[in-house]
């Protein structure tokens, strides 16, 4: 067994037999590389092709890694119009690979973590855009009630609790004091927009989590949904936008990049094609850029935090922490008027 693979293959191939219609013959386990907080491994027995999602093994936070929601939420938007995997069972006890899992069909196609599509053609990143625009407004279309979802996260003030969560964060996490984060957060406390939209909100919603058909610039699933709740679309919409507002050295951005040779849409003419389709007419405002940018800098500046601490992830995580100023600076910019697109 592969030093990656932390459960008993064994087991999971005995049960495998007896739950999953037609998974016979050979059994091969592969774990997905990436920093993906839930391990995810690729599933083939015979010529039954899955994915396995479990949560960490260890000790974990009571509502941390919760594979049940991300199984859940994905099996409710299947008969909608957003593209997700089918789910093909849960699992909620420890008894087979040591923590609660879920399995899906596993899905054909092609995962960009730049921004800049390489190796697509100008035609083809423009066509991606706008799927992945509308992908989005597909989402924040579905009504949660009628697909059982009502109860999937918590009503109203979706902005302030954010705000005060990663505020909260960011006290935790900090290396050092930088007066742009503490600026943001007074002024996002300050300028939370009035509308109480809400919808189904994916939360890390990004080329990086979607997966575009083999050969044609269009979204065929979405993927991650750890951090999906009820919430506000714009978030969404928003954090979407930020490959705009990062440079290309910034976690895949594209300032400084010729938009219009590589044929990548302006973030204004995204957020029209996705308006032409979203369910709800809330305008996106800086206020929504700014929050998104923030929330990103907080991201980065816990990554800076394990760096110190030395047990980061990645090997490139104290490069990495760096960003947590970049994109605080990013996020003053836009509320001060002087966006990046």
């Amino acid at each position: 067994m592969s030093q990656s693979i932390d459960f008993d293959t064994t087991a999971f191939d005995r049960f495998l037999e007896s739950h999953v219609e037609g998974a016979r013959g050979a059994l091969e386990v592969a774990r997905v590389p990436g920093g993906q907080s839930n391990p995810t491994y690729f599933i083939d027995k015979g010529a039954t092709r899955m994915v396995l999602r479990k949560q960490p093994a260890g000790d974990i936070l009571p509502s941390a890694h919760a594979v049940d929601r991300e199984y859940r939420v994905m099996k409710a938007l299947a008969a909608t119009g957003a593209p997700v995997p089918n789910m093909i069972l849960f699992h909620a006890e420890r008894d087979v690979v040591g923590t609660p899992f879920y399995l899906m069909e596993r899905l054909e196609g092609r995962v960009f973590h730049d921004n800049a599509l390489p190796g697509l053609s100008a035609e083809d990143r423009r066509k991606a855009y706008h799927s992945m625009a509308e992908t989005l407004a597909s989402l924040h279309s579905v009504d949660a009630a009628a697909v059982g979802l009502a109860d999937y996260g918590r009503p109203g003030n979706y902005f302030a609790r954010q705000i005060a969560r990663w505020s909260r964060q960011w006290e935790l996490s900090k290396t050092r004091e930088l007066p742009d984060v503490e600026a943001l957060i007074a002024w996002l406390k300050a300028e939370i927009p009035g509308d109480e939209t809400s919808t189904i909100v994916h939360g890390d919603f990004r080329f990086g989590n979607l997966m575009l058909h083999a050969s044609e610039p269009r979204v065929v699933a979405i993927l991650d949904w750890e951090l999906s709740t009820l919430g506000h679309p714009l978030a969404d919409l928003a954090h979407s936008c930020i490959g705009w507002h990062a440079k290309t050295g910034d976690y895949g951005g594209l300032l400084g990049l010729d938009l219009a040779a590589l044929g990548i849409p302006l973030q204004s003419e995204y957020v029209e094609t996705y308006m032409r389709r979203a369910g709800h007419s809330a305008p996106l405002l800086p206020f929504h850029l700014a929050f998104a940018l923030f929330r990103f800098a907080v991201i980065f500046e816990g990554v800076a935090a394990r760096a110190k601490q030395g047990n980061a992830s990645g090997d490139n995580a104290r490069d990495v922490g760096r960003l947590s100023e970049v994109f605080a600076r990013r996020a003053v910019d836009v509320i001060e008027g002087r966006p990046h697109a």
